[in-house]
């Protein structure tokens, strides 16, 4: 397994890109089970799109205060 260089300070554009990223993987996935559990393909869009900008400024914020924790941070 690769070591870890500077993890524990991370630049901020790699946190974006992160929470970007992430944010494709799991709005997929959400309008994936959105559309099934109710049948309809706009529902499912809508449901989707309206998570999306509270979970990434959510997971960047979680990011940003995850990247001052040095527990479990090789030196």
């Amino acid at each position: 397994m690769a070591q870890l260089r500077g993890a524990a300070h991370a630049k901020r554009r790699r946190s974006v890109a992160k929470s970007i990223s992430w944010r494709v993987l799991a709005s997929i996935d959400t309008f994936v089970i959105a559309s099934f559990a109710t049948g309809r393909l706009t529902l499912g869009a809508f449901i989707a799109s309206a998570e999306v900008v509270t979970k990434m400024a959510l997971y960047y914020v979680h990011e940003r205060a995850w990247a001052h924790v040095v527990w479990g941070l090789r030196g």
